[in-house]
């Protein structure tokens, strides 16, 4: 019923192939172990590198606690020019922030602004020439936002540093892009006024983004007076 081999060359070839069956069986054995090891570590990268971008963007996130506009008066002035009065139109435009909880330091320096407005669409960057050069809204240049302190002293770069304990608030000049249309409104330019509305993305250095939304009031009644947006 059973073939027996009892040929010694016979025996001694079946041994030689089951060994390297065996051999063949322990490379693939070693080669699949290699690539698993490997596909963990992958996936152990990939999963600390996704945890420490979660990290980032709740570390460095900035929270917005207030969103106002000035109405223009009298002493209104622009590009260093008095225009004079106008109660439709808004000389700036103001948000307060401050680090949420348990946030990192936050450099505003780094920080975008995504703004949409009455006037199309602009990338705000912090403005280099903001650290006391200048004394009003209308100094802020094209494409850009200037802060200032608790004191409401205009701060340089290396100030503009944004945590949990501290707040800024951010200016914004209504009569440039896209608030306003950039012209000079003494020849004419518009300026953000009633009834407009714009949205802003604040995007921290670490991609944190911070939506707001701002909506002014149908009707001005005040100059310089402060209108929640």
């Amino acid at each position: 019923m059973f073939e027996f081999i009892t040929d010694k060359d016979d025996r001694g070839q079946v041994g030689i192939g089951t060994l390297i069956v065996f051999i063949a069986m322990v490379l693939v054995a070693a080669i699949a172990a290699g690539v698993l090891i490997n596909t963990a570590g992958f996936l152990q990268s990939q999963a600390e590198a996704t945890g420490q971008e979660s990290t980032d963007l709740v570390s460095e996130r900035i929270d917005v606690t207030s969103t106002v506009g000035i109405v223009e008066d009298s002493d209104s002035t622009v590009y260093g020019q008095a225009v004079g009065g106008n109660p439709e139109n808004l000389s700036q435009i103001r948000v307060g922030v401050s680090g949420a909880a348990g946030a990192d330091q936050i450099d505003l320096n780094k920080t975008t602004i995504q703004a949409v407005g009455p006037n199309g669409q602009a990338t705000l960057t912090f403005d280099m020439t903001s650290d006391g050069s200048y004394t009003d809204a209308d100094g802020i240049t094209s494409g850009t936002f200037a802060v200032q302190n608790a004191s409401g002293d205009y701060i340089s770069s290396e100030n503009a540093v944004l945590n949990s304990s501290n707040s800024f608030t951010i200016v914004l000049n209504t009569n440039n892009e896209p608030f306003g249309d950039g012209d000079d409104p003494t020849s004419g330019g518009v300026i953000f006024g009633e009834s407009e509305s714009s949205s802003l993305d604040i995007v921290s250095p670490s991609g944190a983004t911070t939506s707001v939304e701002l909506t002014a009031p149908d009707l001005f009644s005040t100059e310089g007076e402060a209108v929640r947006l």
